[in-house]
């Protein structure tokens, strides 16, 4: 079947969301009102694939940097998005058909930033088929711990301690829609002195996109004695609720606000997902591993699952031409 390219444009944007929301790989961070919160800092390449009906069969999220297209930078995964009647050899001549376009551009390398498994609703690694097939080269590896909630899990003796400690300091989790109060008392003020970094999203940009999503864009924070100790930040899809953002005042390993939390959250809140993902842990490109991070996150019975960043070379187009014998 032969398959036509445009580039996003805002004439796109109803038909770019609603393929969104039915398709088998993608979340709400690849709506256009998520995308483009950020727009000053990438320049956007997505792209749009049509059958011979002009009927909307895939996209790509995506940005540009020279000659290099990303999946996107701005986004914590990304990929070629279809939908679940999309077949393998159908998704062989989408993916071909994307890089002669990229060719045809002037562009020379593509890099995918893989959607971790646990966020697709149906099977979708057939992009790490063609990966394969086109001679990808693998950049960077990082690891997500997950916590398969429809599994049995125990949380070790020290979250145990820690949530123990939480009740007796008389700790209570709040839901809020504002954030100030975390980015300004505990999150910025801890990435500042620990990694002197900043929060990737600032506290506008934040509650902006809460106020676009505002069933997917939570807030939890710990307060003792109406004073905030701790706080998450989680960003909620279908299957899974992420730990955006994980932090605690100076006390937290006194008070056990995290611990406390978390067990509110996986135990109540969020137990009808079915995983719930803690992030990464990872430094350096995914080569060094924060071992007491991961420690805790492995203690609520958390493991790992990968994410993939591949490079591939946009003359390999060709690779795909005898794929199907």
């Amino acid at each position: 079947m032969p398959f036509t390219i445009e580039k996003y444009t805002k004439n796109h944007y109803q038909l770019w969301n609603e393929f969104v929301a039915q398709a088998k790989n993608a979340t709400f961070l690849f709506h256009r009102d998520f995308m483009e919160y950020h727009q000053d800092r990438f320049e956007d390449f997505s792209l749009l694939i049509f059958d011979e009906s002009q009927k909307l069969q895939a996209i790509l999220p995506a940005n540009v940097v020279g000659t290099t297209v990303f999946s996107h930078q701005g986004l914590t995964y990304g990929g070629i998005v279809t939908n679940e009647t999309t077949k393998l050899a159908d998704f062989i001549a989408i993916t071909k058909t994307i890089l002669i376009f990229l060719k045809s551009q002037e562009k020379e390398k593509l890099q995918f930033k893989e959607i971790p498994s646990i966020y697709c609703h149906k099977p979708a690694d057939e992009l790490q088929y063609l990966l394969f097939l086109l001679q990808g080269s693998l950049v960077r590896r990082d690891v997500l711990s997950v916590l398969d909630l429809k599994t049995q899990y125990t949380f070790s003796r020290d979250r145990k301690n820690g949530i123990k400690r939480g009740i007796k300091n008389n700790l209570v989790v709040k839901e809020e829609s504002n954030f100030e109060a975390f980015w300004n008392e505990i999150l910025i003020p801890n990435l500042a002195e620990k990694h002197q970094a900043k929060p990737v999203h600032s506290l506008e940009e934040i509650q902006f996109l809460h106020s676009k999503f505002p069933k997917s864009i939570r807030q939890f924070n710990v307060y003792q004695n109406n004073k905030i100790v701790a706080g998450t930040t989680i960003f909620e899809t279908d299957l899974v609720a992420h730990s955006q953002y994980i932090s605690g005042n100076s006390d937290k390993n006194e008070l056990g606000s995290l611990d406390f939390l978390h067990d509110y959250l996986i135990s109540n809140v969020f137990k009808d997902k079915k995983y719930f993902d803690f992030g990464i842990s990872n430094e350096n490109q995914g080569k060094n591993i924060n071992e007491g991070l991961l420690y805790w996150k492995e203690s609520f019975g958390a493991r790992a699952i990968t994410q993939d960043f591949y490079e591939v070379q946009i003359q390999n187009h060709t690779f795909l031409d005898t794929v199907l014998i």
